[in-house]
């Protein structure tokens, strides 16, 4: 089988499966060999040359080489973007305010149930192929805007179908229980039977997802509606996850250990408790700041407080049409770092290593080691901490997927 060099490189940079949280080893002068789309050696690159000097050369253009980015949060099926409100949240409107008036999630609903396959199958392209051409080549993506079982099961089939046209790994996630439709606005636990009875068992069914999240939170929906819906959801063999702790303080946090989620997402009300309910089940923390930023709220999610009690984290866009638009892992990265006082390391780390340990990924992704994909992005940078110091910029030069160039810039 044909082998690929990745030569010429300033180094590597990289979290290891070995190593504690935010610990990246740093090598210079080395070059990566690939065969069959996984990494084979990372050695001296006169070393590598010699031992096999009939590899497919590629030109890592003195640039240092990173584990591609893993985003463990995503919504890219939708319909049309929601640029009016954030206008109206400029103008001293709240996102709940937004909501509870129709706006928000609803107003995606709307509007993806109007829309065909096809259409939403060439928006969605696009909007994943961009997450490309930031150096991110794994994301989680949900579904979450139909909210019926027949566009729920079209957002999912969608995100099946782009995943076959696109050299990126999509990992789904159903998200039904993201919000109470406008049919069901008076009648919630005839949707919530709905979710139990037959969406979760048709998309188990099917094999459309492998995680199953809920939006927990006040007036969406409640702890125990959400252990209710996760339960079920645990029976037909989709894992948990949550939205949990976001805008108020629910108890998400101890929900997601309770059932055993792989990961609590957002966390911005965490309690103490939860943290330490978090750390004794081995549920990752994956926080949002983008989402913080975007929604102009002056407060982020602790993480210096989970990261001093043992509990490493992942971060993650959240990108979605209302409050997080960008599919940029680089601006998170710079935004943790400022607002949560996340070091640049860690950083890094909880956007590779950390986010694929939160989808259950980080065998084969997350970082540059023997064995595992070569999925990398080459970034012109200076060393590692320039990428979240030069903020809001894309730096990349070169994304590998499974050792094969699908963006050169």
């Amino acid at each position: 089988m044909s082998l690929k060099m990745v030569v010429n490189l300033q180094g590597i940079v990289t979290p290891r499966s070995d190593r504690p949280f935010g610990e990246l080893e740093v090598r210079e002068g080395v070059a990566i060999v690939v065969e069959a789309g996984k990494i084979k050696a990372i050695a001296p690159e006169e070393e590598l040359l010699k031992q096999f000097p009939d590899a497919e050369r590629i030109d890592g253009e003195k640039c240092w080489a990173f584990p591609g980015f893993v985003d463990p949060h995503t919504h890219p099926v939708f319909a049309k973007t929601r640029e009016e409100e954030f206008e109206m949240r400029i103008e001293g409107r709240s996102y709940e305010e937004i909501a509870a008036a129709g706006g928000g999630i609803r107003n995606s609903v709307r509007a993806l149930r109007k829309t065909s396959f096809d259409e939403l199958v060439e928006l969605t392209y696009w909007r994943v192929r961009e997450f490309l051409d930031y150096g991110t080549t794994t994301i989680e993506a949900k579904s979450g805007y139909g909210l019926s079982l027949e566009d729920e099961i079209k957002s999912l089939r969608v995100l099946k179908h782009v995943a076959s046209l696109l050299p990126i790994t999509i990992v789904p996630t159903f998200l039904g229980a993201h919000e109470i439709p406008d049919e069901y606005r008076s009648r919630r636990e005839a949707y919530i039977d709905l979710l139990i009875k037959e969406m979760i068992p048709r998309v188990a069914e099917e094999k459309l997802a492998v995680f199953c999240d809920v939006f927990t939170e006040k007036d969406v929906f409640s702890v125990k509606e959400s252990e209710q819906i996760l339960i079920a959801a645990k029976d037909y063999g989709l894992i948990p996850k949550l939205h949990a702790d976001e805008l108020s303080p629910l108890g998400g946090a101890e929900l997601a250990a309770r059932v055993r989620a792989i990961s609590a997402d957002h966390l911005v009300q965490i309690s103490d408790q939860g943290i330490l309910a978090m750390k004794e089940a081995d549920v990752i923390p994956v926080l949002l700041p983008g989402t913080t930023f975007f929604l102009g709220k002056p407060q982020y999610a602790p993480a210096r407080k989970m990261i001093a009690a043992g509990l490493p984290i992942a971060l993650a866009t959240d990108y979605n049409p209302g409050s997080s638009f960008t599919q940029n892992m680089s601006l998170i990265t710079s935004i943790a770092c400022t607002q949560m006082k996340v070091r640049p390391a860690e950083a890094l780390w909880a956007a590779t290593l950390g986010a694929a340990r939160a989808i259950a990924r980080d065998k084969e992704l997350g970082s540059l080691e023997v064995g595992k994909k070569a999925d990398i992005a080459l970034h012109r940078v200076p060393n590692y901490l320039y990428i979240p110091y030069h903020y809001g910029m894309n730096h990349v030069c070169k994304v590998l997927k499974e050792g094969r160039v699908v963006v050169e810039k």
